[in-house]
């Protein structure tokens, strides 16, 4: 039988949950990729916010004397701790004087990146 030409064929109605499921599935994905950043940033210590206990704490030293047994130096505002560090606990073996910074002291001659490259790139015996 021939259609009508007065008659109106219905469009293909979409499913009306595909396009929650499109929208859903995007938000999802958004999720997921912010909780993996902040995963890595985490993993890797990439942090814009500095605490003012790392500020005034700082390792300046440190020696191991065993496996799990270590001698470390640490400044803090007035003193410089030496303690002894073991799996299971840390313990107070000194206390020394803050360390003086003298200001008319000679600071070490450190080379910029340029005078290392040419002098990696010069050494005899190099092909």
């Amino acid at each position: 039988m021939k259609p009508q030409s007065g008659m109106i064929q219905p469009a293909p109605m979409a499913a009306p949950s595909s396009g929650l499921m499109e929208v859903s599935g995007a938000l999802l994905g958004i999720i997921l990729l912010i909780l993996a950043a902040a995963w890595l940033a985490k993993r890797f210590g990439i942090s814009g916010v500095k605490t003012s206990a790392t500020k005034e704490l700082k390792v300046s030293a440190s020696a191991a004397l065993g496996q799990r047994e270590r001698v470390v130096i640490v400044d803090v505002e007035d003193a410089r701790l030496v303690l002894g560090v073991t799996a299971s606990q840390v313990t107070l073996l000194h206390k020394l004087p803050p360390t003086v910074i003298d200001p008319d002291a000679p600071k070490a001659d450190t080379p910029d990146f340029a005078s290392l490259m040419k002098s990696v790139i010069k050494r005899p015996g190099r092909l």
